[in-house]
């Protein structure tokens, strides 16, 4: 009787503990993949066309591939503005953005434009955009 009592407290905890690590997850809210795109050839503009109903406060880029060299990258949002983001940066394969704050408050996004060229000759560069909830 004892044995089974200890396995079912056992139980218990694991159970409270993976519940517990679910909400600290949900607290922090992870990254949301929002779309990708290919840099065809020197200069490039690509658009992204967003499927999330969420909103999003921030969004980052991540570059596989080769390095891209980001001219700017417009945001329009889900009401019909837009943000137009400066980045004037080259990011390196494996790289990735600081997490670019968009003013105001959380919004849905329609799409995302990217104007931008490949860095190098080399492999097919890709970048795929994130949102931050």
């Amino acid at each position: 009787m004892l044995k089974k009592m200890s396995w079912y407290l056992l139980a218990a905890f694991l159970v409270a503990g993976i519940g517990i690590g679910n909400s600290a997850s949900a607290q922090r809210g992870g990254a949301v993949f929002l779309g990708s795109a290919h840099v065809d050839g020197g200069a490039d503009h690509d658009k992204i066309k967003v499927n999330s109903k969420q909103t999003f406060r921030s969004i980052q880029l991540r570059v596989s591939g080769s390095a891209i060299q980001f001219d700017r990258v417009i945001v329009r949002y889900g009401n019909g503005q837009q943000e137009t983001l400066n980045l004037r940066s080259q990011i390196p394969a494996g790289g990735e953005s600081r997490m670019i704050d968009l003013p105001g408050a959380r919004r849905s996004i329609d799409r995302i434009e990217l104007w931008y060229q490949k860095a190098h000759w080399g492999a097919k560069p890709e970048v795929r955009v994130y949102g931050m909830p």
